[in-house]
This record gives structure tokens, sequence and C-alpha cells, in this order.
């Protein structure tokens, strides 16, 4: 069929680590930052999330539902030491791919990221109950 032969395509891998990076980073708060990863030696990872207290999210992002990783990601986990480390896949499950590595879909990683505003409104102002209230004494 026209969607086995789509979901064959060379090109569905790319369009879906597109739309997850493009997803993610829509709700990326601000100041945190996204990068990626690789090296000549052949580790990579597809996405990194550092948020301002230095927290760093490693996201390798996979179209299948096995969310199998190769070894590149695994070398460059261990470059990196990151705090969290994910990888994204096509179905909505979260499981444990190792001990330190979570298989998890877009849509609850998407939300994980944007529940860091919160924790970041905090980190950077100090409270966010005031947040859009006029100072005392100003006018």
């Amino acid at each position: 069929s026209s969607a086995t032969a789509l979901a064959g395509h060379p090109v569905v891998g790319r369009s879906w680590e597109g739309f997850v990076i493009e997803t993610l980073l829509a709700v990326l708060p601000w100041p945190a930052s996204a990068s990626f990863y690789r090296t000549s030696a052949g580790a990579e990872i597809d996405l990194l999330l550092q948020f301002p207290q230095g927290e760093l999210w490693a996201i390798e992002i996979k179209r299948s539902l096995a969310a199998k990783v190769a070894k590149g990601f695994h070398v460059a986990l261990a470059d990196l030491v990151p705090a969290r480390a994910f990888v994204v896949h096509a179905g909505e499950e979260r499981f444990p791919i190792t001990r330190t590595v979570e298989g998890i879909g877009v849509r609850e990683l998407a939300a994980m990221v944007y529940a860091r505003r919160g924790r970041l409104q905090h980190a950077v102002y100090g409270t966010t109950s005031n947040l859009g209230r006029t100072p005392q004494g100003a006018r």
C-alpha cells in the first residue's frame, strides 16, 4: 500500500526528527538553549536541552516504536553525562531502555519541557506570584 511505501521511505525518519525538534523547541522555556552533539568518532545525540541551572537533557529521536539506540548515543552520554536521557519514539508509552535512558512519546516529553517554564520563572524572578503585578510604590 502507499502508506507502507511511505513509512519505508528514507525521508520519513528525517521528517519525524524535524517534527520532534520543532515541537520541543516550541515549548522550550527561556533562557534554556538547544543544540546537538556529534563527534568524528561517531558519538551523536540529536538534541541537547540545556536549562539555566545547568541541567542537561539528551534526546535521541527514532521513528520506530522499538526506540533502540546506536552505540554512538551511549558513547555521547558518557562524554556529556546529562541529568536526563530520552529516546523519543513514535508511540505514547514511557518505558526504561537502560538504567539511565527512558523511551518516551513526543507529547509527554513536550509536556515535561513545558512544565519547566514555571520552575524557570521561579528561579529567575524568585517567585511566580508577583509576575505581572506593579511593584509597590510604582505608578
